[in-house]
């Protein structure tokens, strides 16, 4: 194949994964392309099934490999920082719970699901402070009048 149709194809592979949320999967495919293309432009590669031999064997080991320690690089820092800075957040509970059960809540104009770590019950619409944040999909209240 000519060396400019494989630089193409990794530009616009690269394109295709900037237009879509999040998956990572044409990035590796483009790389490869990219590659291919200017071991072509060298001369380095003459034979169109040593090329696409090339290609997918580099689109597959990258995919493979640098997939998801990126995915989890990516993940971690984004979770880390808009769960944690909940703590010390004003709730407003929007159901009733007792000591230790389970309820929902709405925090930053969000509903979560919530645990009264308080010793007293907790009314709908009573105001609490977000105390902690459990597995990072569950918030621990406490009540605003225990303090």
């Amino acid at each position: 194949m000519i060396w400019w149709f494989w630089i193409l194809l990794g530009l616009l592979l690269a394109a295709i994964e900037l237009s879509t949320p999040g998956g990572f999967f044409f990035i590796f495919f483009a790389v490869a392309a990219l590659l291919v293309g200017t071991l072509e432009l060298l001369h380095i590669l003459e034979s169109d099934a040593l090329q696409w031999g090339l290609f997918s064997v580099l689109s597959l080991v990258c995919l493979a490999f640098f997939r998801k320690p990126l995915l989890e690089r990516m993940n971690r820092e984004t979770r880390s920082e808009a769960v944690d800075s909940l703590v010390g957040e004003l709730a407003v509970a929007t159901s009733t719970m007792g000591p230790g059960d389970h309820g929902r809540a709405e925090v930053r104009g969000a509903a979560w699901t919530v645990r009264n770590v308080d010793a007293a019950p907790v009314a709908a619409g009573e105001r609490c402070r977000v105390v902690a944040v459990s597995g990072g999909l569950e918030l621990d209240i406490r009540s605003e009048r225990s303090r």
